[in-house]
């Protein structure tokens, strides 16, 4: 692992230590002070709240559990631990915050039982855990802006082509959470101002499908790059542009990549080398080429060569090179 990896990775644990924190407390207070108040709106909030600490527990293991050294069983590493506990925060998000808000929401429309005082307690509570929690947000949006400018993209385009499911996580999260702090302030101020509880039940179900929403977009990233997403089409392009201008390849018949981890990349590429060039000349060609594509693609880890000659290569067996792969 690079240094400037490594940074990046201390970084995103110090986000993720952050996040951690502001969440824990929050969710001791926003349990504690639901009960209190018999407020439904705060009490889904809670839940989120519960959903998001053990949230960062998953990505903490999986910065851990990540980094451990490539062995038989595993020889490309353990960098897609990254993606699986993503994946699990994501479920984590949708069973637990969504679906304990929903059923707060329900329970107040139809008829469960409402405290109708102490409002200044659920009002201080979500205020902090605005505070507490944008906070949070702030840590975890510039350090992915930093890391947008590094690669000379915008903040959401960054944030909807990184492979790193870390900090993206919290910030999905700690969006959802500041906007759920507001609309549960929302619900106890209309609760209060008309005295129908059913405000906070309405907006405990805008909580849940925020939720919701946060959870499909983190699980459909996840996923994407658990099934083995390919590299980026600029990052592909780069790779293409390496082969070209090497004067002996005559050809690119195929180009695989994979994803190992947020900042590996697998390459696998069939070339038909011009003819006349002996084998030994042929293992030149190909660390000079492996050389290359690791300079200009940094997140390249490992690169497979295959020399093959094109008319044993079947129109039939050809795959596309993945240029025209979807960007959004």
């Amino acid at each position: 692992m690079s240094d400037a990896h490594r940074r990046q990775d201390a970084e995103s644990r110090r986000t993720v230590l952050i996040a951690l924190a502001a969440n824990a407390a929050i969710m001791v207070v926003k349990a504690a002070g639901g009960i209190v108040s018999g407020s439904s709106a705060l009490l889904a909030e809670a839940a989120h709240s519960v959903a998001d600490t053990a949230n960062e527990g998953f990505l903490l293991a999986s910065l851990s559990r990540s980094t451990r050294e490539p062995d038989d069983e595993h020889p490309f590493g353990y960098g897609q631990e990254r993606f699986l506990w993503a994946f699990v925060a994501a479920i984590g998000i949708f069973v637990a915050g969504a679906g304990f808000s929903l059923y707060q929401g329900l329970d107040s429309l139809w008829g469960g039982r409402h405290q109708e005082s102490k409002f200044w307690i659920a009002y201080v509570i979500l205020g902090f855990g605005i505070l507490a929690e944008g906070t949070s947000l702030v840590r975890a949006v510039r350090q992915t802006r930093g890391e947008a400018a590094a690669g000379g993209v915008s903040l959401r385009g960054h944030l909807r082509r990184s492979r790193d499911p870390t900090t993206k996580t919290v910030v999905f999260e700690d969006s959802a959470a500041v906007s759920g702090n507001a609309v549960a302030i929302a619900g106890v101020a209309l609760h209060q101002a008309t005295g129908n509880a059913a405000w906070e039940g309405i907006a405990a179900l805008i909580v849940a499908a925020m939720l919701v929403f946060a959870a499909l977009s983190l699980a459909r990233n996840a996923s994407s790059l658990l099934v083995g997403q390919a590299a980026t089409p600029d990052e592909r392009r780069e790779i293409l542009a390496v082969l070209a201008e090497r004067s002996e390849v005559d050809e690119v018949l195929q180009l695989l990549t994979m994803a190992l981890a947020p900042d590996h990349l697998l390459v696998a590429a069939r070339i038909d080398l011009k003819a006349g060039i002996d084998s030994e000349h042929v293992e030149d060609i190909s660390t000079d080429i492996d050389r290359a594509i690791r300079d200009r693609v940094p997140a390249v880890a490992e690169v497979f060569l295959d020399a093959t000659d094109r008319d044993r290569f079947a129109q039939a067996e050809r795959r596309p090179l993945g240029l025209a792969a979807d960007d959004d």
